[in-house]
């Protein structure tokens, strides 16, 4: 009697992922990504070979809309199985109006909803042998440089922006913990930071400005104790989605000594205060 053949091992479930947006988007595909590999599951090259498709959206513009839109549309017809996050998953009647089909749509930044909906659409593999996902997460940019996203939200209510319906009120994110978010990323070879926020003149402001300690020294939660901060880890630093605030002028004397690049990327969007 012939011995029996041994089982294959069961292959580990395959995630699509389509990320579409801003850097602020980039990040948070990158933290759902770092979580499903800590978690055993695979990502897919293409809609064939997936479980199941992650479409993370953007809603800011008409245009972009459009290609999100677009792009469930394409993910349901290759794929058939489609989660939904992202900016415009804060208006779901809108997707699920087009797209009846998807099997769920959360908003931005609701990772803990996203994983609840990929365990449901396929079910997570039962203690994985390794953990091979590296301590500084998984990035999808180049391996020289990394989005450092220090805040969520903006209390500002421009007439024009969208922005704080999607994704709320400023919500900052601890010093201490993005400094060591940025230690790590150091470590991986990282040598650029750039830092994201919608607001990256208001951090820390939801948070009084709270000190905390890193490396020995207490770091304010505010951009100029960051930069100095990054100083400290020798990559360069650029600031994004930086506004006029009167405390900006400060970064001057940083950039003169190298805390951070000569370099402010600052939003001009409407010049009429009857707009702002």
């Amino acid at each position: 009697m012939a011995a029996p053949s041994p089982k294959e091992p069961k292959s580990s479930p395959r995630i699509g992922i389509v990320s579409l947006g801003c850097p602020k988007a980039l990040v948070d595909s990158e933290r759902i990504i770092t979580r499903l590999k800590a978690e055993g599951y695979e990502i897919a090259p293409d809609y064939r070979g997936a479980d199941a498709v992650l479409v993370n959206t953007c809603g800011f513009l008409d245009s972009a809309r459009a290609e999100s839109l677009d792009a469930i549309g394409e993910a349901i017809a290759e794929n058939g199985r489609v989660i939904v996050t992202g900016c415009l998953g804060a208006e779901e009647s809108v997707i699920r109006d087009i797209h009846p089909k998807v099997l769920s749509v959360t908003g931005p930044h609701q990772y803990e909803a996203v994983m609840e909906a990929v365990h449901e659409a396929a079910p997570a593999p039962h203690d994985p042998l390794f953990d091979l996902t590296p301590p500084q997460g998984v990035r999808l940019t180049p391996r020289h440089y990394a989005y450092l996203k220090i805040s969520e939200g903006c209390n500002n209510t421009c007439s024009f922006c969208i922005i704080p319906s999607m994704r709320g009120k400023l919500k900052s994110r601890r010093i201490d913990a993005v400094l060591r978010e940025a230690e790590k990323l150091a470590a991986a070879g990282v040598r650029e930071l750039l830092v994201i926020s919608q607001d990256t003149s208001a951090y820390g402001l939801d948070l009084k400005y709270a000190a905390h300690p890193w490396r020995g020294a207490d770091f304010e939660t505010r951009f100029l104790d960051l930069a100095r901060g990054l100083k400290s880890l020798g990559v360069w630093a650029r600031l994004h989605y930086v506004y006029p605030y009167p405390h900006v002028d400060q970064v001057i004397p940083l950039m003169e000594e190298g805390t951070l690049l000569p370099y402010l990327d600052i939003p001009f969007q409407h010049a009429s205060p009857k707009i702002l």
